[in-house]
């Protein structure tokens, strides 16, 4: 390279770290060489004596994860950013002319890092992380799912009702292998009730609008002192809220205290909590035909003072992230989904230690 164009290069680099390169804070933040050890033995990675072509570095591949995970772009658009964008280049470890990882190389990670299990140990490396920092789960957990859509399926009633009896893409397209492999046969239609309250001329209000969404849901428990998403599940988009409960409670955390909406509360969760020495601060429902009593309504609206703070998170990945599920299958948009946990979480510690040096 010409040593002006070089130095050129070093200027271009040094500009965006005086805008302040968010990349640089992320790197400086976050320790992902605490990472290699999970990601090299949950790969198996070999120490190269039996030759052949190089992999690239986990480290490297797992941040290119993260960098597609806070964007939503597909593997073959990941390919072109990271040869496009000087920024992602150097968070990389990359240089100019240096060999880039392409989308087949991408989404093969992503996929060895969910079928060897070795995404769930980086969460969870991560979780300590934290601990290590001193943001340890504390004062309840909150628990709450939101949709993700995913691209609407076209099919006929009849491979609708075979898809609904549990059988698969091949099963239902045997002579037509490309077509099936287009097919989600995981993702489910459901009814999204909700938006703005409106209200007719004499004030009382309108029913809500429902509208129907295609995927999958994401379900969450976040730590209510730092915000922090501790656990997760992924499952359809038809799923009922309140048969996930006892997934997404975390152990770890020091408080007794869960708060969650009107759908998580049945008998069985109530006592599933009671059990454990949990303390239900879900939602109450409304009475069938009655109009809500006040001290409930009271009660409620006290408990969604702190509730609320669940849907910051999907707010940030939903607005920030672009949360969209374009592969196929459940445990393809699991890794999706941890991967977009993962990311939030990033920004999260961001947060917290630029108000630790504030303070």
């Amino acid at each position: 390279m010409d040593p002006q164009s070089l130095f050129s290069l070093n200027d271009h680099l040094k500009a965006l770290s005086k805008e302040g390169d968010p990349l640089e804070v992320l790197q400086e933040t976050v320790d992902f060489e605490y990472f290699r050890t999970w990601l090299i033995e949950g790969l198996g990675y070999g120490d190269g004596s039996k030759g052949g072509r190089p992999p690239f570095d986990p480290v490297m591949m797992f941040k290119a994860l993260i960098l597609q995970a806070q964007h939503n772009l597909s593997d073959a658009r990941m390919e072109f950013m990271i040869r496009d964008r000087l920024s992602w280049m150097r968070f990389l470890g990359l240089s100019l002319g240096d060999r880039t990882p392409d989308e087949n190389t991408i989404r093969h990670f992503r996929n060895r890092m969910t079928e060897t299990g070795t995404l769930k140990r980086v969460m969870k490396a991560f979780d300590w992380q934290l601990q290590k920092k001193g943001y340890i789960p504390m004062s309840g957990q909150i628990v709450d799912a939101s949709l993700v859509p995913a691209p609407k399926q076209r099919n006929t009633d009849r491979e609708r009702e075979a898809i609904k009896a549990g059988k698969s893409a091949e099963e239902i397209w045997p002579d037509e292998p490309n077509k099936a492999a287009q097919k989600d046969t995981d993702a489910r239609w459901t009814l999204k009730i909700g938006g703005k309250v409106r209200y007719r001329e004499d004030g009382t209000p309108l029913p809500m609008i429902a509208l129907p969404v295609f995927g999958y849901k994401s379900h969450i428990g976040i730590d209510r002192r730092y915000g922090f998403i501790r656990s997760m599940a992924v499952t359809s988009a038809s799923t009922a809220d309140g048969r996930l409960l006892r997934r997404v409670i975390s152990t770890d955390n020091t408080g007794s205290e869960v708060w969650a909406d009107s759908a998580y509360r049945s008998q069985s969760n109530e006592k599933w909590l009671g059990d454990r020495m949990l303390t239900s601060r879900i939602h109450r429902k409304k009475p069938m035909g009655k109009p809500m009593p006040r001290a409930t309504a009271r009660a409620n609206a006290q408990k969604s003072s702190i509730r609320a703070h669940v849907e910051h998170v999907f707010a940030h990945q939903k607005n920030r992230f672009g949360l969209f599920i374009r592969t196929i299958g459940l445990a393809r948009a699991e890794a999706k989904l941890a991967l977009a946990n993962l990311a939030y979480n990033f920004d999260r510690l961001i947060f917290h230690e630029r108000r630790r040096a504030m303070a």
